[in-house]
């Protein structure tokens, strides 16, 4: 059994920065591959970055160069570095351990113009 529990998000303006957190519980977090995925109003769940067990990460395109997906093993936590935020970055923020099939609660992030 695995629980993700999220914090970070707020409001911010244009421009600005958050960092999103994930702790999760367990004994095997080092291998598990861990995404970061977001949803905005009346829109579906987007995969936004992942990071492997070995540290490998990826991203999708509108968030290159801006986000940074990191891992802290000794910690069972992962984050997700937000900089340059921008309106259409406004949703709502869920991590997901696809091996597991958990997912967090959900943190709101909202990026005023």
């Amino acid at each position: 059994q695995v629980q993700l529990v999220e914090s970070g998000g707020g409001l911010v303006q244009a421009g600005g920065s958050l960092r999103l957190s994930c702790a999760a519980s367990g004994s095997t977090f080092r291998l598990y591959a861990i995404g970061w995925y977001r949803q905005a109003p009346g829109k579906g769940r987007e995969w936004v970055a992942s990071i492997s067990s070995d540290g490998s990460t990826n991203y999708i395109d509108s968030v290159k160069d801006r986000f940074t997906i990191s891992r802290d093993n000794a910690k069972n936590t992962v984050y997700l570095q937000m900089n340059s935020l921008k309106p259409e970055d406004t949703a709502v923020y869920y991590c997901h351990i696809p091996s597991r099939g958990a997912w967090g609660q959900g943190t709101q992030v909202t990026v005023s113009s």
